[in-house]
């Protein structure tokens, strides 16, 4: 395939993230040039990116290869977010504008309307969108720069289960929105917060077997009181 020279780093950050260049394997110039159709150079600074962002590792003798990351660094990952996520979404009560608001309301809608009707094809985009133009709300580049980072690299470390309750999960989604529209710092933070912590427990290490309790990560297991997030 034919890639422009400047979505190049996109292309193979994305490669890696779904699996077409296995943990540990080796990534030469020569191969994803001709890979994605550009010349060396482009490749080149991609790697280099890439291996700043934590997707690759130059070895010794070998050159670039993917980056094997750690169940260590996936938790710590998660943690990240956990703490990025509520700080993002308070930023946004203070900074959105009426634009990030319509986008939000309307992701807000069409999922609910997608939960509700059982149709739950395309409400992991959605989701991923939702999170995507709330840190884009913030005002803030570089957290929602940080955030994109590491949505990327969680999603390659981990699978993540369906949500048992689709409605409900957009239910939380609607009262951050909610608290956002408002200029509630705040609750934004609080509700953002509850819902991270939920997600959280949805992931699953994609590099280890087995189904048992160990791979499942388990940072928060009360479950969110919808009641109090409504109101």
């Amino acid at each position: 395939m034919r890639v422009p020279a400047h979505s190049v780093c996109t292309a193979i950050r994305d490669d890696i993230v779904e699996g077409v260049y296995e943990r540990g394997s080796r990534l030469t110039e020569e191969l994803l040039a001709r890979r994605y159709g550009v010349s060396r150079v482009p490749v080149r600074e991609a790697l280099r990116t890439l291996e700043a962002e934590g997707f690759v590792v130059t070895r010794r003798h070998a050159g670039a290869c993917v980056a094997e990351p750690t169940e260590q660094e996936g938790a710590d990952l998660l943690e990240m977010r956990m703490l990025l996520e509520p700080l993002g979404a308070s930023r946004a009560a203070q900074r959105r504008t009426e634009a990030h608001l319509k986008v939000l309301r309307g992701l807000v809608r069409l999922g609910q309307e997608r939960a509700r009707g059982g149709n739950s094809d395309d409400l992991r985009s959605l989701g991923s969108w939702f999170h995507e133009t709330l840190s884009q709300a913030s005002g803030s580049p570089a957290l929602s720069s940080m955030l994109t980072q590491l949505r990327h690299k969680i999603a390659w470390i981990y699978s993540v289960e369906a949500p048992a309750d689709p409605v409900e999960s957009w239910a939380e989604h609607g009262a951050i929105v909610d608290a956002v529209a408002r200029g509630d710092s705040e609750r934004a933070r609080s509700v953002a917060t509850l819902h991270t912590e939920r997600s959280t427990t949805a992931h699953r290490l994609r590099f280890t077997g087995g189904g048992d309790r160990s791979d499942r990560v388990r940072n928060s297991q009360h479950p969110v009181n919808m009641s109090s997030v409504r109101h």
